[in-house]
C-alpha cells in the first residue's frame, strides 16, 4: 500500500497522468511550421471564384479563335442561309459582306452560281466548318452556305419630306412585307418607307431579298414614335391617309387631289390594322373593297393597291 501512495504522489509532482501521450521530443516540429498566406479565391481551384475565372477565359478564347479562324464580323446585322434564298438574293444584288461556305460540302448548281457571282462582286468568300455555320445561324438549315449582310444605313425622316409620296407602317413585323412594299414604293415611285424603332420590321436579310434589290433605291427612316412623326409630316404639309378595314370610306371615293398632293400611306398589320393613336391621327381613314368573306388583304398587298391609286392619280 505504501509503494503505491508513494507512486501516485510521484505522478502528481510530475505534472503526468496515467496514460498520458509523451511527447515528440521535437520530431514533428517541422509539421507546426507555418505555410504563408491564405490563397486568393480565384487561386484556390475548387472555389466559385475560381471556377468562374476558368469558364471566363475559356470563353475568352474560343471568341478569339472564332474570329481568327472565320474572320466574323461582330457588327454584321443579319445572315440569310440555304442554296436557293443565298442565290435568288445575290441575283437581286443586295449588299454581302461575305459568303460562308462550308468546307467539304457536295457542291451543285445552286452552289455554284453562288460562287461564281460573288467572284464576280468581289465578296469574300470564306471556307468554314459545319460547327461554325451551325454556330452562326444557331443551328438553323444553312445547307451549307451562309451570306452575311452588313447594317442598314437607315436614312433621316426630314430627308423624305422633300418628296410627295411617303409610306408609313404601323406595326408590320414581317419583313418579307417590308421587301414586298419596297418593290412596289420603287414601282409606283414613292419618295420612302418610315418603320418605327420597336415591335416593328426593320431591314434585314430577308426584308433585302424579298425587295429584289428595290431596298438599295427605297430609303427607310426608324422613328422613336409614329403618331408624333405623323403630327409632323402634317406640320410639313402632308395628308395622310390611313388603309383600315373598318374606315367608312372606300379609296374610290377618296378626292383626287387628296392622292395627287403631298401624302402620307399609312399601312397596319393585316387583320390588327391601325394602332389607335395612329389611326385618330389620320386626316382621312380608307378601306378597299373586296368581295364578302374576306377580312383583311396582306399589308403588302394593300400597300400596292394604294400605291397604285396614287400613281393613277398623279398620272
Amino acid at each position: 500500500m505504501a509503494g503505491n501512495s508513494q507512486r501516485r504522489g510521484a505522478m502528481r509532482r510530475s505534472g503526468t497522468k496515467k496514460g498520458a501521450t509523451v511527447g515528440s521530443g521535437g520530431q514533428r516540429r517541422a509539421k507546426l511550421a507555418g505555410r504563408g498566406p491564405t490563397p486568393k479565391a480565384t487561386e484556390r481551384p475548387h472555389h466559385p471564384a475560381a471556377r468562374k475565372e476558368r469558364a471566363a477565359k475559356k470563353r475568352a478564347a474560343a471568341g478569339r479563335s472564332t474570329t481568327k479562324a472565320t474572320g466574323a464580323r461582330r457588327s454584321q446585322a443579319s445572315i440569310l442561309m440555304g442554296r436557293n434564298p443565298i442565290v435568288e438574293a445575290l441575283r437581286a444584288n443586295i449588299p454581302a459582306t461575305g459568303l460562308y461556305v462550308q468546307s467539304k460540302a457536295d457542291a451543285d448548281d445552286r452552289w455554284r452560281e453562288a460562287l461564281r457571282i460573288a467572284v464576280s462582286r468581289g465578296i469574300p468568300i470564306m471556307e468554314v466548318p459545319r460547327t461554325e455555320l451551325d454556330r452562326m445561324t444557331d443551328g438553323g438549315v444553312h445547307q451549307g452556305l451562309v451570306l452575311t449582310v452588313p447594317e442598314y444605313d437607315y436614312a433621316d425622316l426630314p430627308s423624305l419630306t422633300d418628296g410627295s409620296l411617303v409610306i408609313v407602317l404601323d406595326g408590320v413585323t414581317d419583313p418579307r412585307n417590308l421587301g414586298a412594299i419596297a418593290r412596289s414604293a420603287a414601282a409606283f415611285g414613292a419618295d420612302g418607307i418610315v418603320v418605327p424603332t420597336r415591335r416593328s420590321v426593320g431591314v434585314t436579310a430577308s426584308a433585302w431579298k424579298a425587295s429584289a434589290g428595290a431596298l438599295s433605291r427605297i430609303p427607310v427612316a426608324q422613328v422613336t414614335n409614329t403618331t408624333r412623326t405623323l403630327q409632323e409630316l402634317q406640320e410639313s404639309g402632308f395628308t395622310v391617309v390611313g388603309l383600315t378595314a373598318d374606315a367608312d370610306v372606300d379609296l374610290a371615293a377618296l378626292p383626287l387631289d387628296v392622292l395627287a398632293d403631298p401624302v402620307v400611306l399609312v399601312v397596319g398589320a393585316e387583320g390588327a390594322g391601325l394602332s389607335r393613336l395612329v389611326a385618330q391621327t389620320c386626316d382621312w381613314r380608307v378601306r378597299i373593297p373586296m368581295a364578302g368573306g374576306n377580312e383583311s388583304l396582306n399589308a403588302s398587298v394593300a400597300a400596292g393597291i394604294v400605291l397604285q391609286a396614287v400613281f393613277a392619280a398623279r398620272a
